[in-house]
């Protein structure tokens, strides 16, 4: 009788672990619904503890695959067996064997953690999250990132459009600018710059009262929102004196674009004909493009002188009177650039010419060489080829890689500090321009992990310049090293690198800090697009901040400031 109770007694425990069994299943299914996902539970034996149904919305796998018991490989290579492998990017070299392919997700699924996006036909993207637990149990996440994956290449579509948008207008001959229904501006192109001896970052987001006097903000303002309110295009006919104090002409026009409550207003300035041609002649002229339909109205308003412009208190400079005379080259092949250059030089009255290419420029100095004419200084935009600072430095010229922003409003900085720094020196040798490798690297203090050559130099022409020492990794597996032999303090990390990427040398310098008990080094990525994703990412994988290209002396000394402080002054004094 005791044996019969004993009996029933295990029977019904065992009921009830089958039971416990079923609600943690069911539980786990109702998770992975809630998540849109798919889970993959497996032991240290690699046999399969729990598979959701959802599976089977990625891979057509028999469900017998799915019970617990079932080895890993068997179900992998009952994935295999689907054919779902000829739908995936395939690399270069051609698909892998179904061994090796085994082989390959098997060591997969034995790493800690290990991330990957798979490809599954045109439109289909899959994430797979894979994490081995420290008692040996491993977790597989698998996840549909098809609408995001189209969001990202919605975004990045998007961003070339108004990239080629913003190259359109910056290539226009004359100034434009962009009034949003605050009427504050939101773009303006070159030649606006160019006219009004300013930049972009000084007249975005701010206001006529911001630029013009009082009387003439308001008078502007009421121009455009009258065309703002009623859509109706403006004229206005506008006397201008330079600063060379010639009077010029120019008339405005004014028109509406967008969708209610999304209104932004338009505005081109062009020179009036110097023929003495009068206004009611140039619209009828211009009246070709302007549709039939269309009302405008004309305003009479004056322009003010235009805006004094000081460059930033970092780059100010004095150019001693002896450098003087001291002859210049600049290649480039931004009209815009150029003309601010040329400008810019004949005004601190150093002799100057500028060339287009490698080609012009080889030409040049082939004739200059010829004629004994000797160069002082070569100015190279960053944009151009390797070529170019290759021939000055086999002409024996030192030479100086910016972008375009520093040629149009820090030349007479970089230039100052150039000349300055040589007359110190006593020496204007080419050794003075070239990437510091730091043999000795005693007290390194920036540690740069960049791959492009023309990066490359306008790093080190910067931190020259700023007075840091520095080294230069050109790969991931480098920037680890020189990181572990120099603990410098503090690394600008380029996130596209060969070997292992920004994000990864990144991780590998947290884990040897925290297996060493190291002072943890700031980590700044170093961005080419402002991508959300790549800024998340950046933080996920342990760096302290980002910054964009293209680098600047301002910039970098601010992030400096930001993240070293006292404890960088200290070591350098």
């Amino acid at each position: 009788m005791s044996a019969g109770f004993e009996k029933a007694d295990t029977s019904s425990e065992t009921d009830g672990n089958l039971a416990e069994v079923d609600l943690q299943t069911a539980l786990f299914d109702v998770v992975c619904d809630s998540l849109s996902a798919a889970f993959i539970i497996y032991d240290k034996t690699d046999h399969l503890i729990f598979a959701s149904r959802q599976i089977l919305e990625f891979f057509p796998l028999p469900a017998e695959m799915l019970k617990p018991g079932t080895r890993l490989r068997d179900f992998l290579g009952a994935i295999y067996d689907t054919g779902i492998r000829q739908q995936y990017d395939v690399r270069k070299g051609g698909s892998p064997s179904r061994e090796d392919w085994l082989s390959q997700k098997i060591a997969s699924h034995w790493r800690e953690r290990f991330d990957a996006v798979e490809r599954h036909g045109a439109d289909s993207w899959v994430r797979f999250v894979k994490r081995r637990l420290p008692g040996g149990y491993g977790v597989t996440i698998i996840s549909d990132i098809s609408e995001d994956k189209k969001r990202e290449e919605q975004w990045r579509s998007d961003l070339e459009r108004v990239q080629l948008t913003e190259d359109i207008l910056d290539n226009l001959p004359f100034p434009l600018f962009v009034k949003d229904r605050n009427l504050t501006y939101v773009a303006v192109n070159l030649a606006f710059c160019e006219k009004y001896q300013t930049s972009a970052d000084e007249v975005l987001g701010r206001k006529s009262g911001d630029l013009f006097s009082p009387e003439i903000a308001t008078r502007f303002e009421e121009s455009d929102r009258h065309v703002l309110d009623t859509g109706e295009m403006s004229i206005s006919r506008q006397r201008q004196i330079s600063r060379d104090g010639i009077e010029r002409d120019i008339v405005s026009r004014k028109h509406r674009i967008g969708k209610p409550g999304r209104y932004f207003l338009v505005s081109t300035m062009q020179d009036l004909p110097r023929d003495g041609a009068d206004l009611d002649e140039f619209d009828r002229a211009s009246a070709i493009t302007t549709s039939s339909n269309q009302s405008y109205r004309r305003a009479y308003l004056p322009v003010p002188s235009p805006v004094e412009r000081r460059e930033p208190a970092a780059m100010e400079a004095i150019v001693p009177e002896n450098f003087s005379g001291r002859k210049i080259l600049v290649v480039t092949a931004d009209l815009a650039a150029e003309t601010a250059a040329l400008r810019t030089l004949s005004k601190y009255g150093f002799e100057s010419c500028s060339v287009r290419g490698e080609d012009e420029e080889e030409r040049f100095l082939e004739i200059a060489t010829s004629s004994g004419i000797s160069l002082d200084l070569v100015i190279i935009d960053n944009q151009m080829g390797m070529r170019c600072l290759e021939l000055a430095e086999q002409y024996g010229i030192p030479a100086l890689v910016m972008d375009g922003f520093q040629i149009a409003n820090e030349l007479t900085f970089q230039i100052a500090r150039h000349f300055n720094r040589n007359s110190r020196s006593g020496s204007g040798s080419d050794s003075d321009w070239e990437i510091s490798t730091l043999d000795d690297a005693v007290g390194l203090e920036v540690l740069v992990a960049e791959d492009n050559d023309i990066n490359q130099i306008v790093f080190s022409q910067i931190l020259e310049g700023l007075g840091y020492r520095h080294m230069i990794a050109a790969t991931g597996d480098e920037v680890v090293r020189l990181w572990a032999e120099h603990r410098p303090q503090i690394v600008l990390m380029d996130i596209s690198l060969p070997g292992f990427n920004g994000f990864e040398a990144a991780r590998l310098i947290r884990q040897m800090e925290e297996a060493g008990g190291e002072v943890r080094t700031p980590i700044i990525g170093v961005l080419t697009q402002a991508f959300e994703r790549d800024r998340t990412e950046c933080v996920k994988s342990g760096m302290d901040d980002v910054i964009m290209k293209p680098v600047s002396p301002d910039m970098l000394e601010t992030i400096f400031q930001k993240h070293l402080m006292e404890g960088l002054m200290r070591a350098r004094n």
